[in-house]
C-alpha cells in the first residue's frame, strides 16, 4: 500500500481526465467528477451515477442534476505498491467510469481490457 496525498491524487485524476481525447471529451455532458476517500461499506475504485448519454431522450432536459463520477483514493492506494501503480489504476478507473457515462457496460469494458 502507498499513501498518495489527497492533493496529488486529485492531480492524477485531473491528468487522467485530460488524457481523454478531445474528440471524445467534448461529448461528455452534464457530468461532474469527485474524489472521495472511500466508498462506505463497498470496495470500489470508482462509481458512475447518472443517466448514460445513450439512455437520454427528449425528456432529459431542464434542471437535471449532473451525473456523478466518484474516484476513491484509499481503495486505489490500498492496492498499489508505488505511485506508478496509483497513476495506472487512476487512469483505468477514470476511463472505466467515463465509459459508463457513454453507455458502455462492464461486460464490454472487460472485453476491451478496462476493468
Amino acid at each position: 500500500m502507498i499513501d498518495v496525498a489527497p492533493e496529488r491524487f486529485e492531480e492524477l485524476v485531473a491528468e487522467a481526465l485530460d488524457s481523454i481525447p478531445e474528440e471524445l471529451g467534448r461529448y461528455m455532458d452534464n457530468v461532474a467528477v469527485f474524489v472521495e476517500e472511500e466508498a462506505r461499506g463497498r470496495n470500489l475504485f470508482g462509481l458512475y451515477q447518472g443517466v448514460p448519454l445513450t439512455a437520454r431522450d427528449n425528456g432529459y432536459a431542464g434542471m437535471v442534476m449532473p451525473d456523478r463520477i466518484t474516484i476513491y483514493r484509499k481503495t486505489i492506494c490500498g492496492v498499489a505498491a508505488t505511485e506508478s501503480d496509483v497513476v495506472r489504476q487512476v487512469r483505468i478507473t477514470v476511463i472505466h467510469e467515463v465509459a459508463h457515462h457513454f453507455g458502455i457496460d462492464d461486460d464490454r469494458l472487460h472485453e476491451l481490457g478496462w476493468t
